[in-house]
This record gives structure tokens, C-alpha cells and sequence, in this order.
């Protein structure tokens, strides 16, 4: 007689994960998505704040260390007139602040959008080694925010295997993507 049902704790992608047999097949289910999905809510919140305040583009960030959010941001372009104050600019900044450090090695960064070349090159050098991302860069070039250029100049950029790239609600991310687009009175830059 087999079993329907076999469950057998493993690791995947870094998280753990339960890998269940239905029916002979192998199907992976995430533990901790939801704890995931609830950083990335706080990013999306940061996002949204921007919006309303036309802060700048539709993009927040959360840096989370050991279950903790330690740094928040949302572009503030616009606000501050300060083009490299982008969302995940904007929370490192914050975190290496609250760390006293800028060595974010055991961090975690979840932002609703892939980064920029630039905001990819902070995240280098703040060490963070995972990264969360809701929307991609092509659904930010649909809505005015195309970096095509530097990542043309900058080919080798989705080589560095240094740091992990996961892509975590999409749909929650193009949701504020819509509300940015449909403001008719945001400034574009």
C-alpha cells in the first residue's frame, strides 16, 4: 500500500521547505512565504506612502535583519531632489544608520521592483546577500522608469552570482505600479 501523501523537510532556494509526494510526483511548498509576503506588504506600504505624498516613483524597500525591519525607504527623487535617493537607497541608508555599520551581510532586502544598475551596485557594496523583488525592470519601463541604457553599458550585472534574486508578488507590486500611473498629477523624471 503507498502512501498519497510523503513529507520530507529540505532547503530550497535558501528557505525551508517541505518537498511532498502526491501520487508519486514531487511538488516543493515554501515554509516562511508568509512571513516573506509580510516584508514585502511593508514594502509596499512604503511604496504607496510615496505615491500619496508624489514623493517619486512607485518603489519602496524594507532591509530586514533576523526577523526585524531595521531600515524602510520609498522614492523620494522628487522630494529631495536627489536622483540616487531611490527606495532601496533610501532604506540602506536607514539600516547601515541603525546597524552602525555599513556591512549588511546578514540582511535581507525586499523591494517592489528588480533594482536599478545603481541600486543593484548599493546592495553590493552594502553586502547584502538576498534580495526580494516584486515587479521586474520591464514592468518599470512600461510605466516611464526604463534603465535599458545602463543595463546595456552594464551587461554582466545579472551574472553577479554574489547576490540572490528572488522574485516575490509581483501582482502586489504591479498594483502600486497602477495607482502611480494612474495619478495624474505625479511628476515624471
Amino acid at each position: 500500500m503507498c502512501r498519497l501523501y510523503h513529507f520530507i523537510a529540505i532547503i530550497y532556494s535558501g528557505l525551508p521547505c517541505i518537498l511532498v509526494q502526491i501520487l508519486g510526483i514531487y511538488v516543493v511548498a515554501r515554509k516562511g512565504e508568509d512571513e516573506m509576503n509580510k516584508y514585502m506588504e511593508q514594502a509596499i506600504i512604503e511604496a504607496e506612502k510615496g505615491i500619496k505624498n508624489r514623493d517619486g516613483g512607485p518603489f519602496g524597500a524594507v532591509v530586514v535583519r533576523d526577523g526585524k525591519i531595521i531600515g524602510r525607504g520609498h522614492n523620494m527623487v522628487v522630494h529631495t531632489h536627489d536622483p540616487t535617493a531611490h527606495g532601496e537607497i533610501v532604506a540602506i541608508r536607514e539600516a547601515s544608520k541603525a546597524m552602525e555599520s555599513f556591512d549588511l551581510s546578514d540582511c535581507e532586502l525586499f523591494t517592489t521592483c528588480e533594482p536599478c544598475p545603481m541600486c543593484y551596485s548599493a546592495i553590493h557594496w552594502s553586502r547584502i546577500p538576498v534580495v526580494y523583488y516584486g515587479a521586474t525592470k520591464e514592468d518599470a519601463a512600461i510605466i516611464g522608469f526604463d534603465d535599458q541604457l545602463l543595463s546595456d553599458i552594464l551587461p554582466r550585472q545579472e551574472k553577479l552570482e554574489k547576490i540572490k534574486m528572488v522574485q516575490l508578488d509581483r501582482e502586489g507590486c504591479m498594483e502600486v505600479f497602477k495607482k502611480y500611473e494612474e495619478d495624474d498629477e505625479r511628476q515624471l523624471y
